[in-house]
């Protein structure tokens, strides 16, 4: 079912979200859980970028070059919407996110077009 948009330009919210690609929600991977969330709450998007290192809070080091022996690499999914609507997911958020970094910044869109 395709979703008809109307205009989004104008200043909104960019929260990125990063996890790591090891971790769970009920089971599944916490951003498929995360990605299925917005589509539910009718949110405008989301991208999943894969890092191919970092670290986080316990400054062990996640790489993609020793063979693949990391399997947490950074995941970081990016969600520009109304800041109304990021602000009333954050107690969800809070619940699904058990380690992480959550960003919020003010962005100007000027270009969003849906598929037709």
């Amino acid at each position: 079912m395709e979703k008809e948009h109307e205009r989004f330009e104008g200043e909104r919210t960019l929260m990125r979200i990063h996890i790591g690609e090891s971790d769970k929600w009920e089971g599944k991977p916490l951003y498929q859980a995360l990605i299925e969330l917005f589509r539910r709450e009718g949110f405008y998007g989301v991208t999943v970028l894969r890092g191919v290192g970092g670290y986080g809070a316990s400054a062990r080091y996640h790489t993609e070059k020793i063979l693949r022996l990391s399997q947490d690499l950074p995941v970081v999914l990016e969600v520009v919407e109304y800041p109304e609507r990021v602000e009333r997911i954050l107690p969800r958020l809070d619940e699904m996110v058990g380690g992480g970094l959550i960003t919020l910044e003010k962005v100007r869109v000027i270009l969003y077009r849906s598929s037709k």
